[in-house]
């Protein structure tokens, strides 16, 4: 029997909305994938992949299997680990009263974790030393999103090779923990997401209260990101893949 499954997820959009897709992957501690499965979801947005890969992933794991998940989406992490309980308080509305963004998807993954055993790590994206299981995520995701194809290990397909350009890690690394256990109960998911390391995204102090795209209000003198839909908190501010 299985202690804990090692897995990672991730998404990807070309074009942010564009041609996008799903994956996750399964594997062992040294990084060696062992199941894998990738799938497209037409025109969508980064935040749209990154979430059904989450949704998806959790489907595919036994509930009473405990999991590490291993995800590079800082809007993925900072959902599940931090907005959740209050948008599910607020009857999932944000804290401006405004819908909250891709409802369906978060309601339904609020679901999947409640009364499981959870452990969500922060893997920074394209490292030469990175994660090995981020980066086959990453590159099936990738992969499917540009031949808007299914594919995965029960169908026999090879992991994709990486893209021309892409920086692939040469060894396994031990991703940086960053986020706790959620709750068993159900009730609250109070793990805490980390910051991206070494964004470049241009930062600056809001001179007038906003939304971010996540749905949430920043105020005026708060720290904010240039993301692709215009501006918004550090943590929501995606590249496009």
């Amino acid at each position: 029997m299985t202690d804990k499954i090692i897995a990672a997820c991730d998404g990807a959009s070309k074009g942010n909305p564009g041609p996008a897709a799903w994956a996750w992957v399964i594997g062992t501690e040294g990084g060696e994938v062992t199941h894998w499965e990738a799938g497209p979801l037409g025109t969508a947005t980064n935040n749209v992949a990154e979430l059904t890969a989450l949704l998806r992933l959790l489907e595919r794991i036994d509930p009473g299997t405990a999991a590490e998940v291993r995800m590079d989406s800082q809007y993925a992490m900072k959902a599940v680990t931090t907005w959740l309980p209050g948008w599910r308080r607020k009857g999932w509305k944000t804290s401006a009263g405004t819908p909250v963004a891709n409802k369906e998807l978060v309601v339904r993954i609020d679901e999947l974790l409640t009364d499981r055993r959870v452990e969500f790590v922060y893997t920074p994206a394209h490292q030469v030393d990175g994660d090995p299981l981020n980066d086959a995520a990453d590159r099936a995701a990738s992969h499917s999103a540009r031949s808007q194809q299914p594919a995965g290990s029960a169908a026999g397909s090879p992991l994709p090779p990486p893209e021309p350009g892409s920086t692939r890690p040469a060894t396994a690394s031990r991703p940086r923990k960053t986020a706790g256990t959620a709750a068993s109960t159900g009730a609250s998911h109070p793990a805490r997401a980390g910051s991206r390391s070494g964004a470049t995204a241009p930062s600056l102090k809001a001179r007038f209260p906003g939304r971010c795209r996540c749905g949430q209000s920043y105020a005026k003198g708060e720290t904010i990101t240039k993301n692709a839909d215009g501006w918004g908190h550090p943590a929501c501010a995606e590249a496009a893949s």
